[in-house]
């Protein structure tokens, strides 16, 4: 049992890590653009997305995201529909693919990604809102100094708070994105624990 445990248990975290480092730094980036650009079509487009983002079952949509980029256009992606971190070949021994990392990672972090968009957006518009950057602005400091030195550093505690929390919850929920994109991990070494 705790020989089966870890050897998966590298693939879950790996996948777990990837896919909060891609729903990170996309939900942050996006949510800075939607709130920067608040009221336009870049903002009505953030907040829908996240909004399907969070409404989506991580199996739907881990299913038509190996069906499109892993069948219907693996010739331009260089995306498979499964694989794991590490493929044997029987001359090289294990030989490292991370291409079989990107689908599974960016299933599993769809769901943090849209509440990273929300959050972030909702903190930078409370942030930009403050007494203390309309001071920033009056003294003239150029906008990306203001965004990014004051505004940001400042937006970014609740976000950093539900990312800790995100990570938790993703390797509980890798047990489908792991069986659909064949994905070696805990979820796919769950039954044969049960028969030991």
């Amino acid at each position: 049992m705790w020989e089966i445990l870890t050897e998966a248990l590298p693939g879950t975290l790996t996948l777990a890590l990837a896919a909060i480092l891609f729903a990170t730094l996309a939900g942050i980036f996006l949510g800075i653009v939607s709130a920067v650009k608040q009221n336009t079509w870049m903002d009505t487009s953030a907040v829908f997305a996240s909004v399907i983002g969070i409404s989506a079952p991580s199996f739907f949509t881990g299913i038509v995201l190996a069906y499109v980029f892993g069948f219907v256009l693996t010739d331009y992606t260089g995306l498979h529909m499964t694989g794991s971190l590490y493929d044997i070949d029987p001359f090289a021994g294990r030989i490292l693919n991370l291409r079989n990392l990107v689908l599974p990672a960016i299933t599993l972090g769809i769901r943090p990604l849209a509440i990273i968009v929300q959050l972030t957006r909702s903190a930078m518009l409370d942030v930009l809102s403050q007494d203390y950057i309309r001071t920033a602005k009056a003294k003239g400091l150029r906008g990306n100094v203001i965004l990014y030195k004051h505004a940001l550093r400042n937006a970014l505690n609740p976000v950093i708070t539900a990312i800790t929390g995100w990570f938790a919850e993703l390797l509980a929920g890798a047990f489908f994105v792991e069986y659909i994109f064949g994905w070696k991990g805990i979820g796919s070494n769950r039954r044969r624990a049960g028969e030991i």
